[in-house]
């Protein structure tokens, strides 16, 4: 089968279409044919080594994908072959078949490429919200509302109990944000004091999903760094802020299922920005890369 990979940790012309053995589902998994895969930050930064040297090489890119199942692992049940699901892959996402280790029955409704975008994006959200304390009624802070990550943090935190919802992005995306029910802002210098004019009566949780240096900006408007988690700060500890990076962590993965009943209420949805084929990965990491997007980016086999 054909999988977008790459021998060395470097830059996106590091990756390449190679053909591989197929893999099978194992216990507790299924396998898709894939339809679409989902880019996410973790894999420019998983592809360049910024964790580290990759250990097992060739590596498949990308976690997320979204297909048609075609292999039930064993002591799985209520997931049939045949089925439309989505989920994180064990190993490699882009590949012409992926081998799930968490999932969730696709919508209808649902295209494959919107699909595709969702796993780490709302996993990480929840995840975070979670960890962070969100409860009824609180107010809560992200920066970064418009990503990936920010986005579906904004349209899940009603859910789970927030009453109002702030949030910093650039000002082209601010009429965006408010159709999603956010209060935006800008990011930068003032931003304690354009946030106090906001909510004078205080901010009770904040999450972090761009970093920029804002910690101590979020703890001012907090009160507490406890009350405030990043995912894109790794220097979280200096302030006393919580960290989630998924790592030994308890995951969301009841997110899946959570976004995919939001979207047939049409209470949730994450925006294909742009889609490429396997051949153009290389192209689909440079534009993640800078960081500028309004929207998931996916890749479709070709």
């Amino acid at each position: 089968m054909k999988a977008v990979q790459y021998d060395v940790n470097g830059g996106p012309e590091v990756l390449h279409v190679a053909e591989v053995e197929e893999p099978h589902a194992g216990p507790g998994q299924v396998r898709v044919a894939v339809r679409a895969v989902g880019i996410n930050p973790v894999d420019f930064k998983q592809r360049a080594g910024m964790f580290g040297p990759s250990a097992n090489l060739p590596a498949t890119t990308a976690l997320d994908a979204s297909g048609v199942v075609d292999e039930v692992g064993e002591g799985v049940t209520g997931t049939a072959v045949g089925d439309e699901v989505f989920g994180q892959a064990a190993g490699g996402a882009a590949a012409e078949f992926a081998v799930l280790r968490e999932w969730a029955a696709k919508p209808a409704s649902m295209s494959f490429e919107e699909a595709a975008g969702l796993p780490v994006a709302v996993e990480t959200a929840v995840r975070a919200l979670r960890k962070v304390g969100l409860t009824e009624g609180d107010t809560l802070l992200v920066n970064g509302a418009a990503g990936g990550v920010g986005q579906a943090a904004v349209q899940l935190a009603p859910v789970l109990g927030a009453t109002r919802v702030i949030g910093t992005a650039s000002e082209g995306n601010h009429d965006y944000l408010r159709g999603l029910g956010v209060e935006p802002t800008t990011y930068g210098e003032g931003l304690v004091e354009r946030v106090k004019a906001l909510a004078p009566d205080g901010v009770d949780r904040a999450f972090d999903t761009a970093g920029r240096g804002v910690l101590p900006a979020l703890v001012a408007i907090t009160g507490d760094p406890q009350k405030v988690v990043t995912i894109a700060s790794f220097d979280a500890a200096d302030y006393g802020v919580l960290l989630t990076s998924g790592g030994g962590e308890p995951r969301a993965w009841d997110a899946l299922a959570l976004a995919a009943d939001l979207y047939e209420q049409g209470r949730f949805a994450l925006p294909v920005a742009q889609t490429f084929t396997f051949e153009q990965a290389a192209e689909a990491h440079r534009v993640i890369e800078d960081g500028h997007v309004r929207g998931k980016l996916v890749l479709v086999p070709a």
